[in-house]
């Protein structure tokens, strides 16, 4: 009997035709910005993608979906692109399967992203990946290609790219910075970039206004807190809100809501700022690296500080008053305006700490903060009187103001006596010719040389003649030494006036304590419990030494 063999019908299906939902990803970094790179422009990636789709004719459809901009943003990090996660989001929702993109560094500058999203995470999410050129790569069409060691090996090379273009940045803003150029988008609020110059700073007369009132009111005594009401009260645009007032696309992460107002940190950072005196300071923060765009405080030591580069707002001393004032405690009490005429001056003298204020029966009282508040153990009341406190504070002042005068008027005649001048005169005059004989001697010593060689003198009269000028020249130097070091001495002995006796004597006539006066003159008051004050002074250095030079003065003219 036959075998009867069984027969399968074998069916060929032709594949449906695929339907590509599809997306541009256009990516224009900071660098390519600044230098107007048509090749790499955003118009320039969206011809080149749209000519790609449009000659589509494998029997696919290509719907197209959206385009994804991402303008001045570097692509060694996806996080900070905006319209990056965008795309990321809607692959998510089922509206996009495939991207289309000049090249791979258009999506990415960070080889570990690159090998993330093209070996995980789009092949996860079933999206096809076209990159047109430099390494071209369609995941549907070859995945092959797009797996080979060339995909890796590119996105090394634009890491690499990315790296030397940063490094090549930086190096260009640090050499700015430290000519004391200005490199930041924005000026600080009070200055304007100068339109002749983008590195430099010109005044803005409207804003200086208000940065000079803070300052002021700070130095009369008033609070943070009680500017910030102030500003706020009187209408006045906080720097973000006078910023985009002005028309610049200036954005501040801490300002909140659509209508920002001065807050304590504002203030707070004004009074600080040393550009308001004159000075470029830079370089404060910085990113951690090209692929981690993270800001980090840079020390102090390392910022870029250049003196006098622009038109000050603040005078010098005004500024130093203020820091001055920003290192003490001056707190204000609740729905207090103003600083306390002592805030921040008092101090316990046994435990260190600062003073407390209390107010009984009409009377004003300072008691040692460790008693009243932690332990009566800890320490005693240390109690004084507000009234007995500022008459002890301003006579101690007062005493000080009548010896800066007295010092002015004794040093103003020790400098001007006549035998002093001439001392100096004569001395000027010694040291002087003995430059001259050196430099005659050190001729001398170069001529015997040339001598020597053309054969005028042997090589033995030489050797003698320069040992003889050596000693006439160490012995002149010598001299020399000696008469600077009594000139120096004699400039010792001179009372100069200096920094002390002007600041003293410009309060000459006063009969009142301010917080103004305190600030200049005063370091610490410390309170002892029987009721009796210490108080420290600023200048003690400069006292003394000035103390000195009238003591030897006087002591000298009397022998």
């Amino acid at each position: 009997m036959a075998r009867v063999a069984n027969r399968c019908n074998i069916i060929k299906t032709t594949p449906k035709n695929k339907v590509w939902y599809v997306a541009f990803y256009i990516r224009l970094s900071r660098e390519e910005k600044r230098g107007k790179d048509e090749s790499e422009s955003i118009t320039n990636q969206r011809l080149i993608l749209t000519d790609f789709l449009e000659q589509q004719e494998d029997g696919d459809e290509y719907i197209y979906v959206d385009e994804y901009v991402d303008d001045g943003v570097s692509g060694t990090t996806d996080e900070e692109r905006e319209n990056f996660q965008r795309l990321l989001a809607d692959i998510q929702k089922g509206l996009i399967n495939c991207i289309i993109v000049k090249n791979l560094a258009r999506s990415f500058r960070n080889n570990g992203d690159q090998c993330f999203y093209l070996g995980d995470w789009f092949p996860r999410n079933n999206v096809r990946f076209i990159s047109l050129y430099q390494q071209p790569i369609d995941t549907y069409k070859d995945p092959q290609n797009a797996q080979s060691i060339a995909v890796p090996v590119q996105g090394v090379l634009n890491e690499e790219h990315a790296r030397g273009t940063s490094e090549s940045v930086r190096r260009t803003f640090d050499k700015k910075r430290e000519k004391g150029q200005h490199i930041g988008s924005f000026a600080a609020y009070g200055y304007l970039k100068d339109p002749e110059d983008k590195n430099a700073l010109v005044v803005d007369k409207e804003a200086a206004e208000y940065v000079r009132s803070i300052f002021a009111w700070f130095l009369e005594g008033m609070s943070k807190n009680a500017i910030v009401r102030k500003l706020n009260d009187s209408g006045i645009l906080c720097p973000t809100a006078y910023k985009k007032s002005k028309g610049m696309k200036y954005k501040n992460p801490n300002a909140e809501g659509s209508n920002p107002l001065w807050c304590s940190m504002s203030i707070n950072n004004i009074l600080k700022n040393r550009i308001y005196i004159g000075d470029m300071v830079q370089g404060r923060y910085r990113i951690k690296s090209y692929k981690i765009h993270v800001q980090e405080a840079v020390p102090e030591e390392e910022w870029f500080i250049v003196e006098n580069t622009h038109e000050a707002i603040i005078r010098r001393e005004d500024f130093a008053k203020v820091q001055e004032l920003l290192r003490r405690d001056t707190r204000t009490a609740p729905k207090q305006k103003e600083l306390y005429l002592f805030s921040g001056f008092l101090r316990c003298a046994d435990c260190g700490k600062a003073m407390t204020r209390s107010n009984v029966g009409g009377n004003v009282y300072y008691h040692c903060r460790t008693y009243k508040d932690q332990s009566k153990a800890a320490c005693t009341k240390h109690t004084i009187k507000h009234n007995q406190l500022e008459q002890g504070v301003l006579c101690a002042v007062q005493y000080m103001i009548f010896i800066a005068v007295e010092f002015s008027e004794i040093a103003s005649i020790i400098n001007n006596a006549p035998l002093k001048k001439s001392h100096f005169i004569r001395l000027n005059h010694l040291i002087e010719a003995k430059e001259r004989e050196l430099s005659k001697i050190m001729g001398y010593k170069q001529s015997i040389y040339q001598d020597w060689k053309d054969g005028e003198i042997t090589h033995r009269d030489y050797c003698h003649m320069q040992e003889d000028y050596e000693g006439k020249i160490n012995a002149i130097n010598g001299i020399v030494i000696n008469l600077e070091e009594e000139k120096a001495g004699l400039e010792n002995e001179t009372c100069t006036e200096n920094l002390f006796l002007d600041t003293f004597k410009k309060y000459e006539n006063i009969d009142k304590l301010t917080r103004e006066v305190l600030i200049e003159l005063v370091e610490q008051i410390t309170v002892h419990e029987n009721g009796n004050i210490s108080i420290r002074l600023k200048f003690a250095n400069e006292y003394r030494g000035i103390a000195e030079c009238i003591k030897t003065n006087t002591q000298s003219s009397m022998i």
